[in-house]
This record gives structure tokens, sequence and C-alpha cells, in this order.
């Protein structure tokens, strides 16, 4: 993406301009009435989203992670597709996909009736794609800043078979601290325990975060909450076409392992990730498309 030909297709004077950003990739940065915002085009990544009210970002980003080609940025909203966990064939492919990894092209720029700021990006099959994944598809995330922020990817099966496809919006939360956080809208809800080597269990009342945690949540509810005493606040997830929920942190042995993690930043994140994942997988017939999104709401306590 040439940084000056961006801004004369689709800058915003005054609320939205494209920069380089960290690693020398574009970044789409919006500041409207409703918040501030920044979008990396490596991944098609949400990395910044902080309401004019407050100081405390909705999301997280590393303090060590890596902005370079063909690295994952830890942080912000990584999209997992079209798999998500490990490469379901086993066959070395990277773990949730291709495409967080990939340089998206910006599409379209626009200032909403409401005053809100929508951004979209998108990424599609190519020779090197076809080759770890043999299908025809054309993916699209669409981003809109406003009193919420709202994120949607939409996935078109471009080629003449049906294809399959587990993926996530693989949200990074900002916490003050992890210990006093609690997730509602689970309890009762079927989980797969992928530290217990899948075993399923069943939620009892609020998540409550004492160790390492990564489950996949079956057929759950529309809306969850994470409940963030130490900031003040609550954060209220609206999704769409999702039927499960992943929530993650990698707690202290995992965290001090990872090279784009800082060793005692598992307390100031948690992932409540938007997904379709393990047997909530989706078919996409030929020509059709599907639509997963989350809205993000910030509530003062």
């Amino acid at each position: 993406m040439d940084i000056a030909q961006a801004n004369d297709a689709f800058a915003i004077p005054g609320v939205l301009a494209i920069c380089v950003g960290d690693g020398g990739f574009p970044l789409i940065t919006v500041d409207n009435a409703f918040a501030r915002a920044s979008i990396c085009a490596h991944g098609g990544q949400v990395l910044s989203y902080c309401p004019v009210d407050t100081n405390d970002d909705l999301l997280f980003v590393s303090r060590q992670a890596q902005f370079q080609p063909g690295k994952a940025i830890k942080g912000g909203i990584p999209v997992c597709w079209p798999w998500f966990g490990p490469d379901p064939e086993q066959r070395g492919r990277p773990a949730h996909g291709f495409v967080r990894t990939r340089d998206w092209q910006l599409l379209l720029t626009e200032t909403r009736v409401d005053g809100s700021t929508r951004v979209r990006l998108g990424t599609r099959d190519d020779d090197q794609t076809r080759s770890a994944w043999p299908h025809a598809f054309s993916l699209e995330i669409e981003i809109t800043i406003g009193e919420t922020l709202d994120v949607a990817l939409i996935t078109h099966n471009t080629g003449e078979a049906a294809f399959s496809v587990t993926q996530a919006l693989h949200t990074y939360f900002n916490v003050g601290d992890l210990r006093q956080v609690q997730v509602l809208g689970l309890a009762g809800h079927d989980y797969l325990d992928k530290l217990a080597d899948g075993v399923r269990a069943t939620q009892s009342g609020p998540i409550n975060i004492d160790g390492p945690l990564d489950r996949i949540y079956l057929q759950t509810l529309d809306r969850l909450i994470i409940d963030d005493p130490s900031l003040g606040r609550a954060i209220h997830i609206e999704r769409e076409g999702s039927r499960s929920a992943v929530v993650w942190n990698p707690w202290i042995e995992q965290a001090r392992a990872m090279g784009d993690f800082g060793d005692d930043e598992y307390l100031r994140t948690l992932c409540v990730e938007t997904a379709n994942a393990a047997e909530d997988a989706v078919s996409i017939a030929p020509g059709d498309r599907y639509r997963l999104a989350s809205s993000y709401r910030l509530h003062a306590q």
C-alpha cells in the first residue's frame, strides 16, 4: 500500500489518515467525535479503540509485539481463519490460519450518518493461499468506530465447491488486574478444556481466572460481559454468527515462554473471542457469504 496514494483515495480530513506504523506497516488512524482507533493493514487487525470519555483502551497490545512480515501481532483483534487453533490436518501449516500474517488491502472508508467511521479491508485467494488451502475466497473485515466498536468478518465462497471454516476474532482485551476480572454469560454452557486434552465440562457460575485458561465454549449466548472492577468498567460483547466463545489467558509460565509477550503482561489482558471453533465449524456453499461479527461497548461502573 502506497501511503500517499492511500491518503489521496481514502483519507477523511480531520478524521481518518493513513501513516507508516510500527514495522513499516500502513496504519489507519481514526479520531472522530466518539473515539480514537487504529487499524494495521498487516493482518487487517484493529490495534486500538479508546472512547473519548476514557483514557483506558478497550484493547491490549503487548509491548513486545513483533511487527514483522510473516509474524502475527500479539494483541488487538487478530483474525483467525480459515482454521482456529493448530493445523487441523497436521501438515505444518501455521496455527490460526494464514490471514493474520497477510497484508490486507484498504477497500473503503466513509463517515456514516451518525458520525461514526467505517473502514473496510479485504484479502483474497492467490497462489500462496491455494498451496496451503485449496479454495477460492474473498474475505473482508468491516470496522466501525463509533459509540461502540463494531467488527465484522465476511467470508465469500467464490469457488465452485463448498468449504468449511473455523474462525475467530481473537480479541485481546485490556484489563486492570486479571485476578479481579469475571466473565459473565457462559454459566451452564459446555466447554472443551484445551489444557486437559479437550475434556468436556460445564461452566458453573461466572468465570474467575486464577491460572492458565484455554477453553472453547460451545453453542453460546449472544451477549457476554467482562466485569473489570479494577478499571471501574464492564465490557459488553454482542455477537452475530458466532456459535462458540473462546476464553484464553496464558498465565505465568506460558507468558514467560512467549518471545512476543511480556512476562507480567498476563495480568493485563484477557482474550474473549467471538468464534466458530471445534465442533461449531461453518460450511459455506459456493457463492454464499457468512458474517461473523462483534460489537463492543464500554460501561462505567
